[in-house]
C-alpha cells in the first residue's frame, strides 16, 4: 500500500545547507491545514528517511521515506512522502504501546540544545498516529496527548494513498503537562533540533522497523525518544 503524508504550507525554496549546518527556509504565505497537496511544494528539496534504527531486512517495497521542513514565526511544517506496503494500527487504546503502531515520529528540540529529553520537555518526541493522535511521555513517566501541540490533517486520495499536514507548535522546557501553554513560536537565525523517523509493522505485536532521518552511531540506534544529541541542527533564514 503507498501512504503519502504531507504537512502543508505555501513557502520559499530552501537554499542550499552548508556542509555543518542544514537550513530551514521561512513560509511567507498563510498557512492553511486541510490535507490538500499544493504545487509550492515542487520547488523545495526532498531529504531521506533512510536510516535503518530498528529492524533489518528493509526492502524498498516494504518502506520508503522522504521529508521536506519549512517555518514562520507561529509554527515548523514538515512535508513527508511514505511508502508503507500495510497500514495498521492494532491498539485500541492510543496512549498503550503507540510506537508498535504504524505512525510518524517527529523530534523538536526548539534550542538545539541537545540532551536528555526522555521523562522531561527539554524536547519532545511526537508519535503522531494514523487517527491524527499525538502521544508523548510527560514528566511523570507517562503517555499524554499532545494534540493541541501539533496540528494535523489527513486526506485520503484514492486506493492507499493519503495527504497529511502537520502545523507543529513551538514549547521550551518550561511547558507543563495538564497546563496552558504559550507557544514561544520561532524567529530568523534560530537553531532548532530535528529528526523524522517512521515506525513501521506489518503484522506484529512489535513494530518490525524504525527508520529515521540522521545517521546515528553505535549499536543503540533507538535513542532519539531519549537523547536530544542524536538530532540534526537547523538554523532557520529568510
Amino acid at each position: 500500500m503507498y501512504v503519502l503524508f504531507l504537512f502543508l504550507i505555501a513557502c520559499q525554496p530552501n537554499k542550499p545547507s552548508s556542509s555543518n549546518q542544514n537550513h530551514i527556509s521561512y513560509c511567507s504565505l498563510e498557512m492553511k491545514i486541510d490535507g490538500i497537496a499544493e504545487s509550492q511544494w515542487d520547488q523545495f528539496d526532498w531529504h531521506p528517511i533512510d536510516q535503518l534504527w530498528i529492524g533489518s531486512s528493509l526492502s524498498k517495497e516494504d518502506f520508503q521515506g522522504k521529508y521536506k521542513i519549512a517555518w514562520n514565526e507561529e509554527a515548523l511544517y514538515v512535508l513527508a512522502h511514505i511508502m508503507d506496503d500495510q497500514l495498521i494500527d492494532i491498539n485500541q487504546n492510543p496512549l498503550d504501546g503507540y510506537w508498535n503502531d504504524d505512525c510518524l515520529e517527529i523530534f523538536v528540540d526548539g534550542d538545539a540544545s541537545g540532551g536528555i529529553h526522555q521523562y522531561n520537555h527539554n524536547a519532545f518526541a511526537y508519535h503522531i498516529s494514523i487517527n491524527q493522535d499525538v502521544v508523548d511521555i510527560g514528566k511523570d513517566s507517562l503517555a499524554h496527548f499532545y494534540n493541541d501541540n501539533v496540528f494535523s490533517k489527513m486526506t485520503k486520495i484514492h486506493d492507499n494513498n493519503y495527504l497529511w499536514e502537520f502545523k507543529i507548535l513551538m514549547f521550551d522546557d518550561s511547558f507543563r503537562d495538564l497546563e496552558t501553554n504559550k507557544n514561544i513560536g520561532l524567529s530568523e537565525n534560530q537553531q532548532i533540533g530535528f529528526a523524522i523517523a517512521y515506525c513501521d509493522n506489518d503484522s506484529s505485536k512489535q513494530r518490525e522497523h524504525f527508520i529515521g532521518s540522521v545517521h546515528i552511531e553505535g549499536n543503540d540506534k533507538n535513542r532519539g525518544w531519549i537523547d536530544a544529541d542524536i538530532l540534526s541542527k537547523y538554523s532557520l533564514i529568510k
